[in-house]
């Protein structure tokens, strides 16, 4: 009976050591297949929130994804300076990305809002002659009356300026055979306020006008910044970096008007005496 008992413990013993294995492998198994599937789950999510700027900064350089949401979620002061030093002014752009003149146009997103960056590759060809503007037509989301009370508000913002893109056509390649700059192409045009567009971004624009006039060739990006999905924007992230080196800068310029306060969200304006900018 003994020796049964034995033979019988020994059975038992190897049965249960037979089934923690199993268990341990199919454990395994389904944890691996979890984690793979975690993985992949997480991967698409990533791959699927990866904007165009992110993309562009692997390539020739611009803020992270990250960067341009803090931007979205800074609320102006009334009384403040109508913009600020990004990256203690540095361009994040890459001086060795400059190869062909020509301009990126991103696409307008499902909201037809230019969200996403414009990057151009300049030379002194590109400055345009002022003369041969002529009149805008295109309405960017958050368009409105453009005055009130004879107080010009709004402006068709261009990301990048149709003084410095003399030649390029609305796919961003350079022709000879247009002498004018960029005037009405949509992926091309925000609505700004007209104190941002013509007291604060000219400034910036003036300094990639003077670079290629120099004989520099320039990196030059422009990226309106939404919050959520806001008709209007709240302001506009520009850089530029030339290949030499010596022109770069990096600023975030707020979509503001003295004595108006925006609904970003529709874009219209209401009087407000209160709100003062600084430039």
């Amino acid at each position: 009976m003994a020796k049964k008992r034995r033979r019988k413990k020994r059975q038992n013993t190897r049965l249960l050591s037979v089934l923690i294995a199993a268990a341990a492998i199919i454990w395994g198994v389904y944890t691996k297949g979890g984690q793979e599937n975690l993985t992949s789950s997480n991967s698409s999510t990533s791959s699927s929130a990866v904007s165009s700027a992110q993309t562009a900064k692997t390539v020739y350089g611009g803020l992270a994804k990250s960067d341009y949401q803090k931007l979205a979620n800074e609320t102006f002061k009334s009384g403040g300076k109508g913009w600020r030093y990004v990256n203690n002014n540095h361009s994040t752009l890459v001086k060795s990305a400059w190869k062909v003149n020509r301009v990126i146009y991103s696409n307008l997103d499902s909201q037809n809002r230019t969200s996403s960056s414009n990057t151009a590759f300049l030379e002194k060809r590109n400055v345009a002659n002022d003369s041969l503007r002529v009149r805008q037509y295109v309405q960017p989301t958050g368009w409105h009356s453009n005055r009130q009370n004879g107080t010009q508000i709004y402006n068709r913002g261009h990301l990048i300026a149709y003084s410095v893109s003399a030649g390029i056509d609305q796919d961003g390649n350079y022709n000879p055979k247009n002498q004018s700059g960029d005037q009405n192409n949509p992926k091309n045009l925000f609505t700004q306020s007209a104190f941002s567009n013509q007291k604060i971004q000219t400034i910036f624009e003036s300094k990639v006008r003077s670079a290629l006039r120099s004989g520099k060739k320039v990196i030059y990006q422009a990226t309106p910044i939404f919050k959520g999905k806001e008709l209007m924007a709240r302001g506009i992230n520009l850089q530029a970096v030339s290949t030499d080196g010596t022109l770069d800068f990096n600023v975030y310029i707020y979509n503001v008007q003295p004595g108006y306060q925006f609904d970003y969200q529709t874009g219209r304006a209401k009087i407000d005496r209160s709100m003062q900018v600084s430039e």
